[in-house]
């Protein structure tokens, strides 16, 4: 199944400034990924067409869970938002691009 033409949302600032400040205040980095209000579920929201593609949000959990570092790294201001992003796209895409969506 091909991949769905992922965009890159615009940037959750406000959110990822409560992300952070959770992670600050001894939250995990797995939770703040992949929590009910985590990136993942935030992110999948804005990408429903991946589910119709072949993709589950607790695949695409585990594919945030896979590219945590670089999340971490937007957090913490050392990559941009179009950056992380659009990382995270090419890493879904070649998902598809394998053949295998779900394969972490």
């Amino acid at each position: 199944m091909a991949a769905p033409v992922l965009h890159v949302p615009d940037e959750p600032v406000v959110r990822a400034q409560d992300w952070l400040d959770a992670i600050h205040q001894g939250r995990r980095l797995d939770e703040v990924l992949n929590g009910d209000d985590g990136v993942a579920s935030w992110l999948w929201s804005r990408w429903r067409s991946l589910g119709p593609a072949g993709l589950s949000e607790h695949e695409l959990e585990r594919i945030v869970l896979g590219y945590c570092r670089e999340v971490w790294l937007w957090l913490a201001g050392e990559r941009t938002w179009a950056q992380c992003c659009s990382g995270l796209i090419g890493r879904i895409t070649r998902r598809f691009a394998q053949g295998d969506p779900a394969g972490v």
